[in-house]
């Protein structure tokens, strides 16, 4: 996890992880808060690599990396992805698929604001045109890789490096699946500018799509 002042859900996050896991998972968070965050995830068990504020994709990139695990997962820290689910991603990844993605949008995602659905919808029809594949939910931050998966590839972006986990894998081969989970209410307040964030993203999905395909 990437966190960033979420000291409102960060201790329920870490606790279903570990209840899921029967606390065999290393968690790790990449934090650049000023509230009590980092903390409360030590006081809960999780590895806090400090890191100044640059943004999501600087510290979720870091995140990714630095477990020593075969299998790494995604999750944002706001208690928005059903970590009961958990299990269900590690046995797809068991079954032989290198990532499974958490599709948000399968089941309505009614608890994410509509411009979010919107734009979130807007994203994986572009991505899907570009990539000449169908995808659903490509910004989705609830993910379980392979490690060799994320040591191979080179990743570049930042607000929108949630896209890129996703578009690099699939169109370099990598068996990737779709998988829908539950979405809920976020605890605490949104860090993303739906305008400004947004933008980023469609930005990195075209480039993204584009160096895969032309590079």
């Amino acid at each position: 996890m990437g966190t960033y002042n979420e000291e409102e859900a960060i201790e329920k996050v870490i606790s279903d992880v570990e209840e899921v896991t029967d606390g065999k998972a290393e968690v790790v968070c990449v934090d650049g808060s000023s509230d009590r965050t980092p903390e409360i995830a030590r006081e809960n068990g999780a590895r806090v690599i400090e890191q100044e504020p640059q943004g999501y994709g600087v510290a979720v990139r870091e995140a990714i990396l630095a477990p020593d695990r075969p299998i790494v997962v995604t999750t944002d820290c706001d208690d928005t992805y059903p970590m009961e689910q958990l299990p269900e991603f590690l046995e797809l990844i068991n079954e032989g698929y290198d990532v499974v993605s958490g599709d948000r949008l399968y089941h309505g995602a009614e608890a994410m604001p509509d411009f979010n659905r919107f734009g979130n919808a807007a994203f994986a029809a572009i991505a899907s045109v570009l990539m000449g594949e169908r995808v659903h939910d490509t910004t989705t931050g609830m993910r379980a890789y392979r490690r060799d998966v994320v040591e191979s590839i080179e990743w570049t972006e930042n607000t929108g490096l949630s896209a890129e986990l996703l578009i690099r894998p699939l169109m370099r081969g990598y068996d990737v699946r779709e998988h829908p989970i539950a979405y809920r209410e976020r605890a605490g307040e949104t860090k993303l500018d739906p305008i400004e964030g947004g933008a980023a993203i469609a930005k990195s999905i075209v480039k993204v799509c584009l160096e895969e395909r032309f590079d």
